[in-house]
């Protein structure tokens, strides 16, 4: 009887988990990599960015550079200037003359790049994560779900790129609540004509999509009826940090010195620059403001409220819908307020997704139980390990500012791939930008 011999199972050289803007980027780069085998799951059915807040009229807040791939590689075929070429807009574009391009213009570029690359897969689920090992050669085995015949599909990998992003935040008191007149801004699209129906609505948050929200159902407030108000627990309705030297801040070059500091100078640091990536647009902020200004002539007298320094303390059901407590942080004062739609603006947070179950006892966390990451973007491991697992946009704690930015996208997968490649594939740059950031070292001339 003859003896069945096993074939070993292929392994991938990369497999990354979620498509977003930054595996799909990676992607992208690496197909000009031969020698790199990539794979990557994404658990929806196709690439589809924040679909929830693709209002009409809202842009970029970066410039289109900060597409997939020209940060890194401004030749690829993958670039926004290519797309551009490909649907004949080219001179649409020139004539334009903005750097900011619209947010539905950005999710259907990256929906054409996701469509060109045979490496993405889309209605797959990783269920799992585990160590592995076959005829003496270490990796990670991975369970897919794949969603169109709930079958389980099994492969292997020698690294791994986790590249879920982050998921919205939500009051602890809210979250039993959440429904379609409480949702968060991810979901506003989805539940605007909802809220077109509603009497009143409160908008809760300070920053770019809490803004966004609001101005959208300021715009359909005359003609729907509602009340509208806007709350946010910051000091003010303020603008994003948005000055040319500000904007160095998410350089290479910044990552480099905040890497460099204490963790816990790092954490008192992050808690400082909210403004360089929690504020508003300048733009957003003066077309609230000329909308107001305008409801206001003859002496209007529109049903809007704005009020910062109040936060949101409790949350009831009523019969008519919901009564929202309210406190202000500086004078203390409490206020019930009626509100038959609340839309949270409130920001997202990082996640530890449960298919690393597997493999949790042998990943480095930090006192507070978050990824201790490396300047590579490779995850401290309890024991060094060949098998490396790198992160995208988890790093903020770590790397500081830049990390959920698309302009830096292109950048970290450079520096990926060059560490999976063992060479440099894509040129690093040490110097990006005209300040220091840390105390210059080298000597001023003797006659200065």
């Amino acid at each position: 009887m003859t003896e069945t011999v096993k074939k070993p199972k292929p392994i991938h050289d990369v497999i990354g988990i979620g498509i977003g803007p930054f595996n799909l980027g990676m992607a992208a780069l690496l197909e000009e990599v031969p020698e790199i085998d990539g794979l990557f799951f994404e658990k929806k059915d196709e690439f589809n960015w924040h679909p929830g807040m693709l209002i009409d009229g809202t842009t970029l807040q970066v410039p289109f550079f900060a597409d997939l791939v020209s940060m890194a590689d401004v030749r690829s075929k993958y670039s926004f200037l290519h797309y551009l070429q490909e649907h004949d807009r080219m001179y649409h574009f020139y004539f334009l003359e903005k750097f900011h391009i619209p947010r539905n213009e950005y999710n259907h570029y990256c929906q054409w790049v996701a469509g060109q690359l045979d490496n993405c897969l889309f209605g797959r689920t990783v269920e799992q994560v585990r160590a592995y090992e076959q005829n003496g050669e270490q990796s990670y085995e991975v369970d897919v779900l794949n969603t169109s015949d709930q079958s389980i599909e099994t492969y292997h990998t020698r690294h791994l790129l986790l590249g879920i992003g982050t998921t919205p935040s939500v009051p602890s008191f809210m979250k039993e609540h959440l429904g379609d007149t409480v949702f968060h801004s991810s979901e506003f699209l989805k539940h605007k004509e909802r809220c077109l129906e509603a009497e009143s609505i409160t908008v809760i948050g300070s920053g770019q999509s809490a803004a966004e929200v609001f101005y959208d159902l300021a715009k359909e407030q005359e003609q729907a009826g509602y009340s509208l108000d806007w709350y946010t627990r910051s000091k003010g309705f303020f603008p994003m940090e948005y000055s040319k030297l500000g904007l160095e801040y998410f350089s290479p070059d910044y990552t480099d010195f905040f890497y460099k500091l204490p963790q816990y100078k790092k954490d008192r640091l992050i808690g400082e620059q909210d403004l360089l990536y929690k504020g508003i647009s300048t733009e957003t902020i003066a077309d609230i403001y000329d909308l107001l200004y305008e409801r206001t002539v003859g002496g209007g007298k529109p049903e809007i409220r704005l009020q910062a320094m109040t936060e949101a303390s409790d949350l009831c059901r009523t019969e008519q819908g919901w009564e929202l407590e309210l406190i202000h942080r500086l004078t203390e004062e409490t206020h019930t307020k009626r509100t038959e739609v609340i839309i949270l603006g409130t920001g997202y947070q990082p996640t530890i997704p449960a298919f690393l179950d597997g493999i949790d006892h042998l990943i480095d966390w930090d006192d507070v139980g978050r990824y201790r990451i490396q300047e590579n973007y490779e995850l401290k491991m309890k024991q060094p390990m060949h098998n490396k697992i790198f992160i995208q946009n988890g790093e903020l704690h770590t790397h500081g500012v830049g990390a959920p930015d698309l302009g830096m996208g292109a950048h970290r997968n450079a520096v990926i791939i060059n560490s999976i490649a063992g060479r440099e594939v894509y040129p690093v740059k040490t110097k990006n930008v005209f300040q220091t950031f840390g105390m210059e070292t080298s000597c001023m001339p003797a006659n200065v």
